[in-house]
C-alpha cells in the first residue's frame, strides 16, 4: 500500500512539471498506459489473497481516477496557455501601415488575344476553338496544298504519326467548321501554332494567329479591305498605313501580303484573299453560289511593335523583368 502512495506522489508531480501536450503525452503513456505502472498493480490483482483484493483494487482504482483527473486539468492549462501563446503570436497590429498586395496582370500575348477577339466580335465574328493536334486532311489536304505541292516546303511541320501534325497555320480550322456551318457565317480563331523554325530573334517554333474567314453571297477584296483596315487602326491608331500586295497561298485566289506601317517602318501581319473556289468546294459550299474571304495574322509581332521589343523569345521566357513594365 505503501508503493501505492509513492506511485500517486510520483504521478501527481510529473504531471505538474509536465511543460506542454507532448510530455504530459509521455507521461499518461508512462503511468495510465496500457503497459503503465497502473495497469501493471492491476494485474499484481490475481496474486493476492482474497482477503487482500478488494482493499488493493479500491486502491488502485482510486490511483487511476486521481492520476486521470490531474491529467484532464493540467491538459487544460497547457491547451489554454498554448492557445494564448499562439495568439500573441499571430496578432496583427492594425495601426501599422499596410501592405499592397501583388497583383498578377495578362499577359502581353493575352491582352493581344483579347483585343483582337473583341474587335472581331463587335464586327460581327463569332469565335470558335479547334485542336492544335490536326490532321493533315484539315491542316493541308481542306485547303488546296496536295501532297506534293511545293508550298508545303514552306512549312516544315511537326509530325506525330503519317496523318496527324501540330497544326502549321490556324487556316487549318476552315476544313473542320465549314461543313457544319450553312452560309452566310462569320467565323475567327485564334490559337497556337507550330514549325520547325530556326530560332532566333525574330522566328520562334511556336507562334500564335488570328485566322478569319467570311463566306456570303456578294464578297469582294474591298469587303476584305474595309474589314482589316477597320481592324488595324483598332490596334494601332487611326494614323497606320495599311498595305496589300499581291502574293500567293494555295487556298485564297486572289493572294495578298497585308503589311503595315509604324513608325516609319513596314511590317508583315500575313497573307490574305478571296476563299479559293477548291476551299469551298471540300466543304460542300458552291462557289458558282457563294464567295468569302480569308486573313491570318501573326499576332506575336503585334504586341513586339507596340511595345519595341526586339527580340520573339523574350515573350515566351516568363521574365518578370519584362513582364512587369507592361
Amino acid at each position: 500500500m505503501s508503493h501505492l502512495d509513492d506511485l500517486r506522489q510520483a504521478g501527481m508531480d510529473r504531471i505538474s512539471a509536465a511543460a506542454s501536450l507532448a510530455e504530459l503525452e509521455a507521461v499518461e503513456v508512462e503511468f495510465l498506459g496500457r503497459k503503465g505502472s497502473v495497469a501493471g498493480l492491476m494485474r499484481l490483482i490475481p496474486t493476492l489473497s482474497a482477503e487482500e483484493k478488494p482493499a488493493f483494487g479500491q486502491k488502485v482504482n482510486a490511483l487511476k481516477t486521481v492520476l486521470t483527473q490531474a491529467a484532464e486539468a493540467r491538459r487544460s492549462e497547457l491547451q489554454s496557455g498554448e492557445l494564448d501563446r499562439r495568439l500573441r503570436a499571430e496578432s496583427i497590429d492594425i495601426t501599422r501601415p499596410g501592405r499592397v498586395p501583388a497583383l498578377g496582370r495578362p499577359h502581353l500575348l493575352s491582352q493581344t488575344f483579347t483585343q483582337v477577339a473583341d474587335i472581331l466580335v463587335g464586327l460581327g465574328f463569332r469565335q470558335v476553338d479547334g485542336p492544335e493536334l490536326e490532321e493533315f486532311r484539315f491542316n493541308f489536304g481542306a485547303l488546296n496544298f496536295h501532297e506534293e505541292h511545293p508550298a508545303l516546303d514552306e512549312q516544315d511541320s511537326f509530325y506525330v504519326s503519317d496523318t496527324r501534325l501540330l497544326r502549321t497555320q490556324t487556316t487549318a480550322l476552315q476544313g473542320r467548321v465549314m461543313p457544319t456551318l450553312t452560309p452566310p457565317f462569320r467565323v475567327f480563331t485564334l490559337g497556337r501554332c507550330f514549325r520547325r523554325e530556326a530560332v532566333d530573334a525574330t522566328h520562334y517554333h511556336t507562334f500564335h494567329q488570328v485566322d478569319a474567314f467570311l463566306v456570303d453571297r456578294t464578297s469582294s477584296l474591298a469587303d476584305l479591305k474595309g474589314t482589316l483596315g477597320a481592324m488595324v487602326r483598332e490596334l494601332f491608331g487611326d494614323d497606320v498605313t495599311v498595305r496589300f500586295r499581291p502574293d500567293f497561298f494555295p487556298f485564297v485566289e486572289p493572294g495578298v501580303e497585308i503589311a503595315v506601317k509604324l513608325r516609319h517602318r513596314w511590317m508583315e501581319l500575313g497573307g490574305a484573299g478571296m476563299i479559293h473556289p477548291n476551299v469551298l468546294r471540300n466543304v460542300g459550299i458552291d462557289p458558282t453560289e457563294w464567295s468569302g474571304f480569308a486573313f491570318g495574322l501573326g499576332l506575336d509581332r503585334m504586341p513586339m511593335v507596340r511595345r519595341s521589343i526586339d527580340d520573339i523569345r523574350l515573350l515566351f521566357e516568363n521574365d518578370v523583368r519584362l513582364l512587369r513594365q507592361f
